[in-house]
């Protein structure tokens, strides 16, 4: 049974720089699609980036263009979220997600579409 674990969450000042990490266990080495989601208390989970299995696509959402970057390391289904000028309105949950996609290169950002989830690491950006 396929496992995702993240790491990499904690405190810090609007303006920093955090990188979360998330690493799949107990399957294959298929290569799986791979994204971030956040939830910040009181609301939606929210899509934050996504890479394809093949690794050469990816996708941000609007609100983490340009400070976030999503890439793939060299291990087999592992995944990091290098997130830069960091903001207060950053803090949530943040969790891994995993899908075997139809095509390598999807990048398809519906939370509802992965079936695999991490427990979360908590993310807090102080003013």
């Amino acid at each position: 049974q396929v496992q995702l674990v993240e790491t990499g969450g904690g405190l810090v000042e609007a303006g920093g720089s955090l990188r979360l990490s998330c690493a799949a266990s107990g399957g294959t080495d298929s290569p799986y699609a791979m994204g971030w989601f956040r939830q910040a208390p009181g609301k939606e989970r929210e899509f934050v980036a996504v890479i394809s299995a093949s690794g050469d696509r990816t996708k941000c959402a609007d609100s983490v263009k340009e400070r976030f970057t999503i890439s793939r390391g060299n291990a087999a289904n592992t995944v990091f979220l290098q997130m830069n000028s960091l903001k207060p309105e950053d803090t949530a949950v943040y969790y891994c997600a995993a899908r075997q996609p139809n095509t390598r290169s999807s990048t398809f950002s519906g939370a509802s579409a992965y079936p695999l989830w991490g427990p979360g690491t908590q993310v807090t950006v102080s003013s």
